[in-house]
């Protein structure tokens, strides 16, 4: 799951929609730093209760993860998805094709969630706008398995940049894609793979009822 999958159900505590964010996050600005779920739970009761908020939201984030990755809606759709890709790359038997398609359906299922709720995006980063950048980097600090002192300027940058709305246009949407190739070390797209864009829009579409969990945990 991608970030407004993960926290547009929880706009209303701006820290633990914080915390659902916080992981994914931490893989841009330190792919050597984790979230632990187990680490999480130790402050999930803590008397500040902006720290206990955020650890909330990082054990959600895990749960939601853990759930996602087992649906066969999700995994009937990434393999159908690499498989198309394959084809528009013919020789790329590597692992790019199946990155992208395991991708793919997490960010173009924030783009159905965006787009079938005028507003939606807009709530996810005004919750987003009323946390403290250094108070979420504090905390993120004690939870985490190494320390930061960049997160408190980028989550300003991530709300001001709001590239969640490039998902909902196939040319965007590839400029994003390109750049997560690049942070991977991956190589970038050519720009005819945005053809099966529309398609698996549609199909990610259909199936969004199966890639959403009903569960939440307690907070």
């Amino acid at each position: 799951m991608n970030y407004l999958a993960h926290g547009f159900r929880f706009t209303d505590e701006p820290y633990f929609l914080a915390g659902t964010a916080a992981p994914d996050w931490l893989s841009v600005i330190d792919r050597k730093m984790r979230l632990r779920a187990r680490r999480a739970a130790e402050f999930a009761a803590d008397a500040d209760p902006q720290l206990a908020a955020l650890a909330r939201g990082v054990i959600q984030h895990h749960h939601d993860d853990e759930w996602f990755h087992q649906t066969e809606a999700f995994n009937a759709l990434q393999l159908a998805f690499a498989v198309e890709i394959r084809r528009v790359l013919p020789g790329d038997e590597g692992f790019r094709p199946s990155f992208l398609g395991h991708i793919l359906v997490e960010l173009l299922l924030d783009a159905v969630l965006a787009e079938e709720e005028p507003g939606r995006l807009d709530n996810y980063y005004a919750a987003l706008d009323r946390v403290d950048p250094a108070t979420v980097q504090a905390a993120i600090n004690r939870l985490a398995t190494c320390t930061t002192d960049r997160l408190e300027m980028f989550i300003p940058r991530f709300n001001r940049e709001r590239f969640l709305s490039d998902y909902g246009q196939d040319n965007t949407l590839l400029v994003r894609l390109n750049h997560v190739m690049k942070r991977v070390q991956l190589p970038v797209l050519p720009d005819d793979i945005a053809e099966l864009f529309p398609a698996m829009r549609r199909q990610v579409r259909q199936r969004r009822d199966e890639l959403l969990p009903s569960e939440r945990i307690e907070r």
